[in-house]
């Protein structure tokens, strides 16, 4: 989600620049940063952000210089003019007060200034423009980086994908191995008693082990989830991926951790402990992702 984009233009004496920039975030947070003249576009400029951007911290920074005439205030003639017809009806009364230029334009309402009202209006599709252009300009920023990221997490996914395979084609060794310690521990101790067992018993407690440490559904979930987390990363899925990661990372763990407590095999262990660390180093870059 990190990532930067700047667009400016000059036009009728006046320049604007704006400067969009992104980081980490699990959500869409944004700040704007306006020069007073254009706060009343704050709305809308932010609202367009949004379209733009589904996730990150975002700031939007605006500049704007302008040395052209329309800074300047302008006079409201019609106040100027009644001003100057009611103080020509005082005169005719008797009044002799000399009335200068600069009294008059301290009257109230004589001197206007909607400059920023007027400017903000005129530079409104000048600015959408630029935090069009710099979107676009962060976002192919974001892409190149959600390229390398996304070669990053596929490398995390095989990694997964080869472990849990392992685990697959160790699990049925599990329960051969149990019957075979088993029936050796009870040989060896019913030849130092004397006695025997029947092989209905060895049965049915194999049977019983096999269905306490039974991880098939584990990885049959497990193997769910990474076929997910490939359509997730794929290049042809137009939908953001950076919370779906995140969830699918928290659910990854989910039955990792449950393959881990019901197989007491050292192998298997081994497996999800290298399974989980990929699952952390997913929820890592699920972060940079949009």
């Amino acid at each position: 989600m990190t990532g930067f984009g700047a667009a400016a233009l000059e036009q009728d004496g006046a320049r604007f620049s704006v400067e969009v920039r992104s980081v980490n975030n699990r959500f869409f947070k944004s700040a704007m940063r306006l020069p007073g003249e254009f706060e009343s576009l704050e709305a809308d400029i932010e609202a367009l952000i949004m379209r733009r951007l589904t996730r990150g911290s975002v700031t939007v920074t605006v500049r704007w210089t302008e040395t052209s005439a329309r800074t300047t205030a302008r006079i409201n003639v019609a106040a100027l003019e009644s001003y100057a017809s009611q103080l020509r009806a005082a005169g005719a009364a008797g009044l002799t007060t000399e009335i200068r230029a600069s009294d008059l334009l301290a009257l109230p309402g004589v001197i206007v200034d909607d400059r920023a009202e007027r400017l903000a209006e005129s530079a409104r599709p000048v600015l959408m423009k630029l935090v069009n252009e710099a979107c676009d300009a962060l976002l192919a920023m974001r892409e190149r980086e959600g390229d390398a990221l996304r070669a990053l997490l596929s490398d995390f996914g095989v990694q997964i994908q080869a472990r849990l395979d392992a685990v697959r084609e160790r699990a049925p060794q599990v329960v051969a191995g149990y019957q075979e310690r088993l029936l050796g521990r009870l040989q060896q101790a019913l030849k130092d008693l004397g006695a025997s067992v029947s092989e209905a018993d060895v049965v049915r407690e194999v049977a019983i082990f096999a269905e306490r440490s039974d991880i098939a559904e584990e990885i049959a979930r497990l193997g769910g989830h990474v076929d997910q987390f490939r359509a997730i990363i794929d290049p042809a899925n137009p939908q953001p991926a950076g919370r779906a990661l995140d969830f699918l990372a928290q659910e990854m763990l989910r039955e990792a951790n449950t393959i881990a407590s019901k197989s007491g095999d050292v192998e298997i262990s081994r497996r999800v402990v290298e399974i989980k660390t990929a699952i952390d180093r997913i929820k890592e870059q699920a972060q940079n992702a949009e």
